[in-house]
């Protein structure tokens, strides 16, 4: 069995590759749920709705909400991966246990599934992408700058989704992960009316909700209007997907190795 440190090495590399050459015979079912709920969203409030709504920022309603989509098509794609993808390796599947009989270690298994998550975030977002400027909703080049958000706020959702795999007894779990977590956050972090439309008390909360973060790094690029607070964005960003990730490989260490 590989040694107990929780430094990922090379090993997370070769978890990224196991997990992609099993994800390449679903790819098609990917692309599916990648662009689902981001067409659905943009149809029917970015265009519906939004035909009643003033422009917000300067901007038509269904550009204001692009950026909202972008970073909850990373959100919803990483935490997907690391709950119900993660939690079927772990206990299902006891692809983990298989894995630590290689020179991999838990801390590479965790930073691998990370990893994994990150890159099909910036895979879901690279598609809307191009839905979205095929749709005219991209007024700036700097949009592209959402791919490499997309993969930060990616690694920081599948830090927080690996956390809850770790304490998850079932899949049922996640019901509760997905409904107080991920569907609270998407009403409350700026994805479909800006936050200073928000109670004071709720702004502060906000703050510390990573899809806040997200939301405003993509919404400056999309707009074309970076500016120095996009620092202490990633800088929060940073430092939840660090702080999820020595959590979560203590947390799936515990469920490996009693």
């Amino acid at each position: 069995m590989a040694g107990s440190s929780i430094r990922p090495g090379v090993g997370a590399l070769r978890v990224w590759r196991r997990n992609f050459e099993s994800w390449k015979r679903f790819s098609g079912s990917f692309l599916v749920a990648a662009l689902g709920n981001p067409i659905f969203y943009l149809a029917s409030i970015g265009y519906g709705l939004g035909r009643f709504v003033a422009n917000i920022d300067g901007l038509p309603y269904a550009v204001f909400l692009t950026p909202g989509i972008l970073a909850t098509a990373a959100m919803n794609s990483a935490s997907f991966e690391t709950t119900f993808g993660s939690f079927t390796r772990l206990h299902e599947q006891n692809t983990y246990a298989a894995i630590l009989a290689t020179p991999c270690s838990v801390a590479d298994i965790v930073a691998g599934d990370l990893l994994w998550a990150a890159t099909k975030s910036a895979l879901a977002v690279f598609f809307v992408l191009i839905v979205t400027g095929a749709a005219g909703l991209l007024p700036s080049w700097l949009a592209l700058g959402t791919l490499p958000v997309a993969f930060l706020s990616g690694l920081t959702f599948a830090a927080l989704g690996m956390i809850a795999t770790a304490r998850a007894g079932s899949y049922a779990f996640f019901d509760y992960y997905f409904t107080l977590g991920i569907s609270v956050m998407v009403f409350f972090c700026g994805v479909f009316f800006p936050l200073a439309s928000l109670p004071v008390w709720a702004q502060d909360v906000a703050w510390f909700l990573p899809l806040t973060h997200a939301v405003r790094l993509s919404r400056s690029l999309v707009a074309g209007a970076p500016t120095g607070a996009m620092i202490a964005d990633v800088a929060w960003l940073v430092t939840v997907a660090v702080a999820g990730f020595v959590v979560a490989e203590r947390l799936i260490r515990r469920r490996l190795i009693l």
